[in-house]
């Protein structure tokens, strides 16, 4: 997918690794033509009519009238609910993204990660993988993120809460990882905050585990996620396709290792720093990551 994004929207989120290429559609619109009168034919006038309605652009299909299904969005909002009460969890996922290479061909990159959150204010996240590693920590005052491959680092000033970190690392640094929008206080309203669509698919399996498929839509996105039978209600997989990019790259992971009720040492969260590991700013961050 070309250059790497941030925004995070979504899982916005978040969210994401692509640019958002904002595709502008141009109708225009039919001048107004007079009849011809029956008894007074004007073939060349009836032809030039003609072709230019044939040279009309047709209009785009209107979008589908907006489809909000209750209960795909009761069981989002009951999962969203499970791990915003829950004070700790960890969990590993599994995902792949299609880049962009200078061929203009998509490649499928895959990507490890591992989380481990404590509420209001510590988070641990580890990945790994074909696209740029990085360690994040959170140890309740400030977000450090740190390279492993180029060694150096960033620390930031004092931040109060997960919410609040979020939001400075996914604007600020730049720095994406899979389904951040799991790790908000709201992890529903950050979810459906653009929703046009939401539908249920049906029963599904993962790895083995029973769930059911959901579908959503927003402006620039199709999202889908799969959700855990009955009042476990976990994220399972979620799969994003992209829109409004070129061949509509898509985002894949799957989660696995659900502990909700982890033992997490303080440590867990402190970043150490490295022998020789250089100090950078947040806001150079992802451009460090691209020198060579």
């Amino acid at each position: 997918m070309q250059n790497e994004q941030k925004n995070s929207r979504k899982m916005s989120s978040a969210p994401i690794l692509l640019p958002v290429i904002v595709l502008a559609l141009s109708v225009q619109s039919c001048a107004h033509q007079e009849k011809t009168p029956v008894n007074e034919p004007a073939p060349s006038t009836t032809k030039a009519v003609e072709q230019q309605a044939a040279a009309q652009p047709e209009s785009p299909a209107p979008p589908p009238a907006p489809i909000l299904e209750k209960y795909s969005l009761d069981r989002l909002k009951q999962m969203s609910e499970k791990l915003a009460s829950t004070k700790a969890f960890t969990y590993r996922a599994n995902s792949f993204i299609e880049l962009q290479a200078v061929t203009g061909q998509f490649l499928i990159f895959f990507i490890d990660s591992e989380v481990a959150l404590q509420r209001p204010n510590k988070l641990r996240v580890n990945v790994s993988g074909d696209v740029s590693s990085f360690q994040l920590y959170f140890d309740g005052v400030k977000v450090s993120a740190f390279d492993p491959q180029k060694n150096f680092h960033a620390v930031s000033d004092p931040l109060a809460t997960i919410d609040e970190m979020l939001d400075f690392v996914l604007t600020k640094a730049q720095i994406n990882f899979p389904s951040a929008d799991f790790m908000y206080s709201d992890p529903y309203a950050v979810m459906t905050k653009h929703l046009t669509h939401a539908i249920v698919v049906g029963p599904s399996m993962v790895n083995g585990v029973p769930c059911e498929h959901f579908a959503y839509m927003e402006p620039g996105i199709n999202w889908e996620i799969w959700i855990e039978n009955g009042k476990s209600a976990l994220p399972l997989r979620l799969a994003m396709t992209y829109k409004q990019v070129p061949n509509f790259p898509r985002f894949l992971v799957e989660y696995s290792d659900w502990n909700l009720n982890p033992k997490l040492s303080a440590d867990t969260f402190v970043f150490k720093k490295p022998p020789n590991s250089k100090q950078i700013e947040f806001g150079n961050y992802r451009a460090e990551q691209k020198t060579k």
